[in-house]
This record gives C-alpha cells, structure tokens and sequence, in this order.
C-alpha cells in the first residue's frame, strides 16, 4: 500500500490543477489515470476542435476585409488543417504532460481507479496488477464526463462518431448527419462543413443552444444555414442502419424523412464518469453525479475526505470552472490539513462561489457566441428586479473597420435593486474574447455608475460597452 496526503483519481486539467496545488501547500500527492494525462479536453474536446474550427474562421475573417477577400481564392485544405489539430494534440501522446507532472514532484499511477473504502483507492493496471493507494487527507474525483448516446435503434452497430471521433478523425466525410442542437453539434457541423463535408444537423428541440438567449440560437441558426449547413428542427431520429456492402449509413427521422451519410454524429449530452468507480463502497449510487459543497467536499459522505471537481459534479461542466474548482478545493484541503476550518462564503479562495453567478461560456461557431452570468429569464425566475438592454454591435465604429460585413449582438441583464450587471450575452466575430470584461463586471458586482468610468479605447469593438451604458441611460 502506497501513502500519499491526496489520491486525485483521473489525471485531465482538474485532476493536474488539484495535484499541483496541493504540492505547492506542502502535501503529497498522487494522480491515477487510465488513458492519457491531460484528459478529454486536451486530445478529444477543447484543444483539437479549436484548432479544427480555426482555419475556417481566419479564412472568413480575411474574406470579412475588402482588399483582403481578393487574395483569398482557394478553399481550405483539410489535410494541413488536420496535420495542424495533431501539432496541438500530439495524437494522443501524453509524454509532456507526465514529465510535467514528474518536474512539479507529482507521482503518476497508470490505470483504472476505484474507491475501495474511506480515504482508499485500488488501481488496476494495464497488466491487471492491483495497487492501492492511500489517502491521509483527501480523495479527490476528477473523472469527468462520457458522452451519452440517445436511444436510436441501431446507433450502437454502425459505429457512431461522439466528440472523440468528431475532433481526432483523419479524413472528411463526404456526408455528415449530426444527431443534438447543443455546443458539440453547432461546433463541429462548423468544423466539418468547413473542410467539404455536405452537413445535416438534426435538432429536437425548435432551436439551437435553447440554454442561451434565444438571439444565440437565432445568429447561430444563421451563420450555420449560410455555411451550407441543413438545420432540421423539431425532428429526432429513430433508426439508423449501415449497409455493409457500400458503408453508407441511413438515418431514419420520426417525420419519415431518409438521410444518407458516412458518418453519425451523436452529440446530445454527457453522462458522469462514475459507473465503475466503486462508489458503492462509501455508500454511494454507481453511475451518479457527486454532489458537492463550495469547497467541493462530497456531500453524501460524512467526514471531510472526499472530494469531486469539475464536470463530475456537474456545477459547471465547463474545462476552465473545473480548473477554477480545483484551485478552490485545493485550498480547502490544505486549510483543513492545517487543522483550521475551510469556512465558505464572504468570496474566500477555497470557496467554488462562482459557479452558481458567473460562468463565462464561449461557443466557437460562425458567428461565435459567448456568455456569463444569469440569462434574462433565469435572473426572471430567480426573482430579481430586471431590467435589459441590447446594442447591435455592427453600430460600433470599431465593428466596422475589423469587417466589412460584421454582424453582432450584445445583451445586458441588469439587477436593478443593486445597479449591478448580472449577465451578459455577445454574438458576432471576437466574442469569446470580448466576454471577460463581462465577467470582471459581474464577479466584482462593478456599479454601472462606476462601469461608466472605464473608458473603452478608440475604435475597438469594445466600445459597445460605452453604447450599452448609453443606451441604458447612463
């Protein structure tokens, strides 16, 4: 049996973010992983579908600039763009990513993890050798999430793409149905269409991304239908079948419509990673999210020794609120080592606060679209005293000189009792950068009557914050 001050059970960024800083506090540590270090995001998620979708956007953006347009003649060209996502990726190598683990003093232990009681963790290695491990504090979960296939006869048997495939494929498919309206579907019915492929997007829902404003879905709608993509809402499929002779799969719809394609996209969700966990020996139901406190302290378990961070606990299933989680839980853990109370509240650095006020979420379609906070009818429902304002961002000089034909939205949420801004919604090239002011103002509760003094450069786009004020009545 191997002793360590922390186990941190599944090896991608919150798992090496919780290691690291508990190193740093003075404690051991411990990472198990089973696959790669680094995780989904690094190999299967954030970082190659980025780099997949950045090729077809500097292109646009060339194209969006009279004198730029004209010497942009060519196509793009899949197999540089996909030679480009491997640089970033390394096709699954995760040698750097250990040797960094091994330079911060972290040991690594290949395998599957399993709790196997109070503060133990029993991994199983690739030769089915047992190790267990021992935890004198802490017990940190950090094993994400799994895609999650929608109940469609025979998607089990035709060998359906998720976001793995989707984001590590080495050829285009000739035709694409993807199966969800949700960030992946939008995302890589972005990608793939970019590189050649014919796309159609199968949506349940009557629009896309239905947890945003309702203007996201409509720009991303748009900006999808204009890229060649073919939007169907309010259809699900029922059957799928692939024809062991020509390999073309046929997607059968519930309004009796036949789409042939190569390939099945199936991009509707995600599941915890927790059903061979060994959660029944602490009590716990298999398959189950974790429940946490601010701390990320397990809840359902007594004692302060268990904890889960990131999408695990599904607060923010979102790459960097789990880095932000595991900072704090990082911290908990070192306070409640010292023997001193890891109290939450009152914006304390081991209290994963910000949560539940302000994620900031950023969608990297054509148009791109980007968020933080509270939408209008969540800040409605959660009983605040509303009051909104739009500004096209297009009318911003600065909008105008970056593209010719720029077209953008931007939407406040204000909380009226206390002046503050409580979301933000941007659509439009450079959203996803433009958000973090948005997210300075609503985590520092920033007065708009204080927001008004900090003065955006001329001409930037970001002078749609000084607009926005305007247009409120500032």
């Amino acid at each position: 049996m191997d002793t360590y001050d922390v186990v941190v059970v599944g090896g991608g960024p919150a798992g090496e973010v919780v290691a690291d800083r508990t190193v740093r506090s003075g404690l051991t540590a411990v990472v198990v992983e089973a696959e790669a270090v680094g995780g989904e995001c690094s190999y299967r998620a954030c970082v190659p579908s980025k780099a997949l979708l950045r090729p077809g956007a500097a292109r646009a953006e060339a194209r969006s600039v009279d004198g730029a347009r004209q010497a942009v003649t060519a196509a793009l060209d899949p197999a540089r763009a996909l030679a480009r996502r491997d640089r970033f990726t390394g096709r699954g190598d995760d040698t750097g990513q250990a040797d960094w683990l091994d330079g911060a003093g972290i040991a690594l232990v290949r395998g599957h993890g399993r709790l196997a009681g109070e503060r133990r963790v029993e991994v199983t290695g690739a030769d089915g050798m047992v190790r267990t491990l021992r935890a004198r504090r802490a017990v940190v979960v950090c094993t994400g999430t799994e895609p999650a296939l929608p109940p469609v006869e025979g998607l089990d048997r035709i060998g359906v793409w998720t976001n793995r495939q989707a984001t590590t494929a080495d050829a285009v498919p000739e035709r694409l149905v993807v199966i969800g309206g949700g960030v992946v579907a939008c995302e890589m019915a972005t990608v793939w269409r970019s590189l050649g492929s014919s796309v159609t997007l199968l949506v349940r829902d009557q629009a896309l991304l239905t947890g945003w404003e309702p203007c996201v879905g409509e720009e991303v709608t748009r900006g999808l239908s204009d890229l060649g993509v073919t939007v169907r809402f309010g259809v699900s499929a029922v059957r799928v079948a692939r024809d062991d002779d020509t390999r073309t799969v046929t997607v059968h719809t519930d309004d009796g419509a036949a789409h042939a394609c190569d390939e099945v996209l199936a991009a509707v969700g995600r599941r915890p990673r927790t059903v061979d966990l060994g959660l029944d020996s602490v009590g716990l139901p298999a398959g189950d999210r974790l429940p946490v406190d601010d701390t990320c302290r397990v809840t359902a378990v007594e004692g302060d020794w268990l904890y889960a961070v990131g999408d695990v606990n599904r607060r923010a299933p979102l790459t960097h609120m789990a880095k932000y989680q595991a900072r704090a839980c990082a911290a908990a853990i070192a306070e409640r080592a010292a023997g001193r109370p890891a109290v939450t509240g009152g914006r304390q650095p081991w209290s994963a606060e910000a949560d539940r006020f302000a994620v900031p979420q950023a969608v990297f379609t054509r148009p791109e679209v980007a968020s933080v906070g509270l939408t209008e009818r969540a800040a409605r429902e959660a009983g605040l005293a509303v009051r909104t304002v739009e500004y096209r961002i297009d009318d911003v000089a600065g909008a105008a000189l970056h593209a010719d034909d720029y077209r953008g939205l931007a939407k406040l949420v204000v909380d009226e009792t206390r002046g503050v801004v409580v979301g933000c919604t941007l659509t439009g090239p450079m959203a996803t950068e433009l958000i973090h002011a948005a997210t300075v103002a609503i985590v520092g509760e920033v007065p708009l009557e204080r927001l008004w003094h900090a003065v955006p450069a001329f001409p930037t786009v970001s002078e749609v914050w000084l607009r926005l004020l305007e247009a409120y009545g500032l």
